[in-house]
Order: C-alpha cells, then structure tokens, then sequence
C-alpha cells in the first residue's frame, strides 16, 4: 500500500510518465482527471468501485458528478501534497476505468 509521505519534485515530475492521463493541477500540489460514461449509472457504479477502495485505504478523493461526468482529485491532506497514496487510488482508478 502507497505511503502518505509526500512525494518530491523527482517523483511528482514522473507522474506525467506513469499516469499520463492525470494532470497536476495549477496552483497546488494534486493531480485530476475527468471520466465520461454513458450514463449516470455507469458513472455511479465507477463511483461506487472507487469509494469502496477509498474506505479500504482510507483516503477519499475529492470529485464530482454531473450525470455521465466525473471529476476526480487526488491529493493527500495529512502531507500537504502528493502522497504515494494518491499513485495507488490513480492507478487503482485508471485500472477500473478499463475493464
């Protein structure tokens, strides 16, 4: 399981090459991403994937939903930062949002 320790400038950098789908987010350190389903259900289900593993790691993401859109924010609050937390939740993320 990923650590809270903060992330430095070399492992924030490499973000962009192990999740390239998620953005660092402007003006502070977290990444994002926005996911379009074909319908609220299906959103919802990817939501509810998510915030089972989120309860499990407890660390929950900040999102959004807006009918077949998800906007998702990772960040962890304990470091002020980017943890490896949040590399594990993107990468558990991007893994359900395949299948």
């Amino acid at each position: 399981m990923g650590s809270n320790r903060r992330l430095n400038s070399d492992e924030i950098s490499d973000i962009k090459r192990s999740l390239p789908e998620w953005q660092l987010v402007d003006g502070r350190e977290a990444i994002t991403r926005d996911f379009l389903f074909a319908d609220f259900l299906e959103a919802w289900r990817f939501m509810e994937k998510i915030a089972n593993k989120a309860e499990q790691m407890c660390h929950h993401p900040e999102w959004s939903n807006i009918y077949n859109r998800v906007c998702i924010t990772l960040a962890t609050h304990d470091c002020g930062g980017l943890s490896g937390l949040d590399i594990e939740m993107a990468v558990f993320i991007d893994q359900i949002e395949r299948s």
